[in-house]
Protein backbone atom coordinates (compact mmCIF):
# COMPACT_ATOMS: atom_id res chain seq x y z
CA UNK A 1 0.00 0.00 0.00
CA UNK A 2 1.09 3.41 -0.73
CA UNK A 3 2.43 5.79 2.05
CA UNK A 4 2.24 9.67 3.05
CA UNK A 5 4.36 11.58 5.53
CA UNK A 6 2.17 11.95 8.54
CA UNK A 7 3.23 14.86 11.42
CA UNK A 8 0.95 14.70 14.79
CA UNK A 9 1.83 18.06 16.60
CA UNK A 10 0.49 19.65 19.83
CA UNK A 11 1.78 22.45 21.78
CA UNK A 12 4.06 20.05 23.25
CA UNK A 13 6.00 18.71 20.49
CA UNK A 14 5.47 16.01 17.29
CA UNK A 15 3.35 13.04 18.71
CA UNK A 16 3.77 10.92 15.80
CA UNK A 17 6.52 11.61 12.96
CA UNK A 18 6.66 9.31 10.37
CA UNK A 19 5.18 7.21 6.54
CA UNK A 20 1.30 6.14 7.28
CA UNK A 21 -0.61 4.16 5.04
CA UNK A 22 -3.52 5.67 6.87
CA UNK A 23 -5.02 8.11 8.73
CA UNK A 24 -8.83 7.64 10.44
CA UNK A 25 -10.12 10.68 12.79
CA UNK A 26 -13.42 12.71 13.15
CA UNK A 27 -13.85 15.64 11.27
CA UNK A 28 -17.01 18.67 12.09
CA UNK A 29 -18.88 16.85 8.93
CA UNK A 30 -17.85 12.82 10.12
CA UNK A 31 -15.57 10.40 9.68
CA UNK A 32 -12.35 10.68 7.86
CA UNK A 33 -9.76 8.26 6.45
CA UNK A 34 -6.65 9.77 4.68
CA UNK A 35 -4.77 7.58 2.27
CA UNK A 36 -1.93 8.42 0.00
CA UNK A 37 -3.18 10.82 -3.19
CA UNK A 38 -6.27 11.96 -0.94
CA UNK A 39 -7.11 15.62 -2.14
CA UNK A 40 -5.78 18.26 -0.58
CA UNK A 41 -8.27 19.98 1.97
CA UNK A 42 -8.19 21.78 5.78
CA UNK A 43 -10.38 20.90 8.17
CA UNK A 44 -11.51 20.99 11.96
CA UNK A 45 -11.07 18.05 14.16
CA UNK A 46 -13.25 17.12 17.10
CA UNK A 47 -12.26 15.22 20.11
CA UNK A 48 -12.78 11.59 18.49
CA UNK A 49 -10.22 8.47 18.58
CA UNK A 50 -7.40 8.29 15.89
CA UNK A 51 -5.87 5.65 14.01
CA UNK A 52 -2.61 5.63 11.83
CA UNK A 53 -1.54 2.45 10.36
CA UNK A 54 2.32 2.69 9.71
CA UNK A 55 4.59 1.66 6.72
CA UNK A 56 5.58 -0.74 8.81
CA UNK A 57 2.62 -2.28 9.64
CA UNK A 58 2.05 -1.10 12.89
CA UNK A 59 -1.38 0.11 14.20
CA UNK A 60 -1.46 3.31 17.02
CA UNK A 61 -4.47 4.29 18.30
CA UNK A 62 -5.33 6.64 21.04
CA UNK A 63 -8.26 9.46 21.34
CA UNK A 64 -7.00 13.02 19.98
CA UNK A 65 -8.50 16.23 20.91
CA UNK A 66 -10.18 19.05 18.84
CA UNK A 67 -7.33 20.21 16.31
CA UNK A 68 -6.81 20.92 12.65
CA UNK A 69 -6.27 19.03 9.69
CA UNK A 70 -4.42 19.55 6.67
CA UNK A 71 -3.85 17.74 3.48
CA UNK A 72 -1.60 18.62 0.36
CA UNK A 73 0.28 17.04 -2.11
CA UNK A 74 3.23 16.61 -0.14
CA UNK A 75 1.87 15.52 3.44
CA UNK A 76 -0.84 15.27 5.67
CA UNK A 77 -0.43 17.42 9.23
CA UNK A 78 -2.44 17.56 12.14
CA UNK A 79 -2.33 20.18 15.00
CA UNK A 80 -4.19 19.37 18.36
CA UNK A 81 -3.87 20.15 21.51
CA UNK A 82 -3.48 16.92 22.85
CA UNK A 83 -3.54 12.67 22.01
CA UNK A 84 -3.49 9.77 24.45
CA UNK A 85 -2.10 6.81 22.53
CA UNK A 86 -3.49 3.45 23.94
CA UNK A 87 -0.59 1.01 25.22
Amino acid sequence: MKTFPLIISSPDGDLFQGDAEILILRGTEGDLAILAGHIPFVTAVVKSRCVVETAEGERKEGEIEEGLLTVDEEKVTVLTSGLNWKE
